[in-house]
C-alpha cells in the first residue's frame, strides 16, 4: 500500500482545507439558525411564492422555519457542491498527474502492475472522500447539539449519506477521464461538477428538462427530497453508481494499455 500512503500524504493539505471550509460553512449556517429562526417563517413564505427560483432550490417544499428545512437548503448546497468540487479536483489528476509531473516513468520501473497503481489511487480517492465526510458529519452534528436543537438523525444521515454517494459518483467520473488526460485538467473535473449540479437546477426548473434527473447525481442528493420523503430515490442512486463504476472500469481499461513512457 505504499502508493496508497504516497497519495494521502501527498493530498493531506488539499483535504484539510477543504474539510475545514466545509465544516466551517456548515458550522457557522447552524449557528446562524437560532438567531433568525424567528424571523423564518416570513422569509420562509416569501421563498415558497418565487416561482422557478423556489422550485429551483426546493423551497417550494420545506419550510425555513424549521432546523431541518434550514439544513436541507442552505447546508445541503454548501455540501453538495462543495464536496462535489472536491471529488472532481481530488479524482481528475489522479493518474494523469503522473505523466503532467513526469513521475510515471520512475513509478514504472518499480515491481508494482498498473492495475495495482489503479487500485491504490482509487482507495486514495475513496479514502479522502470518506475522511471529508465524516468530520463535516461530525461537525454538523455538534453544531446542531450545540444551539440545543434535538438531532434529526434518520434525515441527517440520509442527506449525508447521499452527499457522499455523490461525491462517490463524480469522483469515479472524474478518475476515468483522468486515465484519458495526459496533462491534467483541473478545469474539466471542476467544470463537470458545477454543470451537473445546474443540470439539478435546470431539472427543477422545467418539466421538459426532467431527463436530466437520470443524468445527474444532484438528482437522488436533492435535500428537500430527502427531508421531505425520509427516503432516497434507490432508481437514481443505482443509476448514478452504474455511472461511476463505468468511469472506473475505464480508468483500468485505459491506464492498462495507456504509453506512458
Amino acid at each position: 500500500m505504499t502508493i496508497l500512503k504516497h497519495e494521502m500524504r501527498q493530498g493531506r493539505n488539499t483535504l484539510l482545507i477543504w474539510t475545514a471550509a466545509i465544516g466551517f460553512l456548515l458550522a457557522v449556517c447552524i449557528f446562524l439558525f437560532p438567531e433568525m429562526e424567528s424571523e423564518m417563517e416570513e422569509v420562509s413564505d416569501a421563498f415558497s411564492s418565487m416561482g422557478s427560483f423556489s422550485q429551483a432550490f426546493g423551497m417550494d417544499q420545506v419550510s425555513f422555519g424549521t432546523l431541518l428545512g434550514f439544513y436541507s437548503i442552505e447546508c445541503g448546497n454548501i455540501l453538495g457542491l462543495g464536496g462535489a468540487l472536491f471529488a472532481a479536483l481530488c479524482a481528475v489528476s489522479m493518474l494523469s498527474k503522473e505523466e503532467k509531473d513526469h513521475t510515471g516513468e520512475f513509478l514504472l520501473t518499480h515491481p508494482v502492475t498498473r492495475r495495482r497503481i489503479v487500485t491504490e489511487k482509487l482507495l486514495a480517492v475513496v479514502f479522502q472522500l470518506f475522511l471529508l465526510n465524516i468530520i463535516v458529519l461530525f461537525l454538523s452534528l455538534a453544531s446542531v447539539v450545540w444551539i440545543g436543537e434535538e438531532i434529526p438523525w434518520k434525515e441527517l444521515l440520509l442527506l449525508h449519506l447521499a452527499y457522499f454517494l455523490l461525491q462517490l459518483e463524480i469522483g469515479g467520473i472524474c478518475f476515468g477521464i483522468s486515465a484519458f488526460l495526459r496533462r491534467g485538467s483541473l478545469g474539466i473535473g471542476l467544470g463537470i461538477a458545477v454543470i451537473l449540479y445546474f443540470f439539478n437546477i435546470i431539472a427543477n426548473i422545467s418539466e421538459a428538462a426532467e431527463f436530466l434527473k437520470y443524468i445527474t447525481p444532484f438528482g437522488y442528493a436533492e435535500g428537500t427530497d430527502i427531508v421531505t420523503n425520509v427516503s432516497l430515490d434507490m432508481h437514481l442512486v443505482i443509476l448514478g453508481m452504474g455511472y461511476g463504476i463505468i468511469g472506473i472500469l475505464l480508468a483500468y481499461w485505459k491506464y492498462s494499455r495507456k504509453d506512458i513512457l
